[in-house]
């Protein structure tokens, strides 16, 4: 399999989680995306992000295209420092209730995405990797072109960052009325 990297990043703070999702909706619209497999992606990488600095105490992050021809996909890679994660078959079989009430991350983006891997354990942190295939058509990328835009882009703040994620929600629960309309 072609692996072609286009950014690795450290991921130590909630700005650092930030940025990733930022960098992840700018490549995901790059690449052609419509706007809801950006939010799926966007997601996707805020969420394990969030989990490598909280419980993975940081870690890195890499971005990549894989694969070749019309079987290309967004790959997203985390690796972090952490004590593994214990109970890993509750939470991906959905058996987990986490303290704070949430605990949907991983399995969350296990349903978001087209392709995932978690390997954890004790004394080795955990690494997760998952992708989204590419839109049809979109087998020719530039990967320059990619890394250029993410460096040029603007890191958002977290305040903006709550604005595009509510834009994004109520886009979503917009185009899931119109679609209950349409069923009834």
């Amino acid at each position: 399999m072609s692996v072609q990297p286009i950014l690795t990043a450290a991921l130590r703070t909630e700005q650092d989680v930030v940025n990733a999702r930022q960098r992840a909706r700018t490549l995901a619209a790059m690449l052609g995306f419509d706007r809801q497999d950006q939010t799926r992606t966007a997601t996707a990488v805020s969420e394990i992000a969030r989990n490598t600095v909280t419980y993975g105490r940081g870690g890195t992050m890499r971005f990549s295209l894989e694969g070749q021809g019309n079987e290309r996909a967004l790959a997203a890679s985390f690796i972090d420092r952490g004590a593994g994660i214990v109970g890993l078959s509750d939470i991906l079989e959905g058996n987990y209730v986490s303290p704070t009430g949430m605990g949907m991350g991983i399995l969350g983006t296990r349903r978001l995405m087209d392709t995932f891997e978690i390997d954890s354990g004790p004394d080795r942190g955990t690494r997760v990797r998952f992708a989204k295939f590419l839109p049809r058509g979109r087998s020719e990328v530039d990967i320059r072109q990619l890394a250029a835009g993410l460096t040029t882009a603007m890191p958002s703040s977290l305040a903006e960052e709550v604005q595009v994620q509510n834009r994004d929600l109520l886009t979503t629960l917009a185009d899931l009325e119109v679609a209950r309309g349409e069923l009834e």
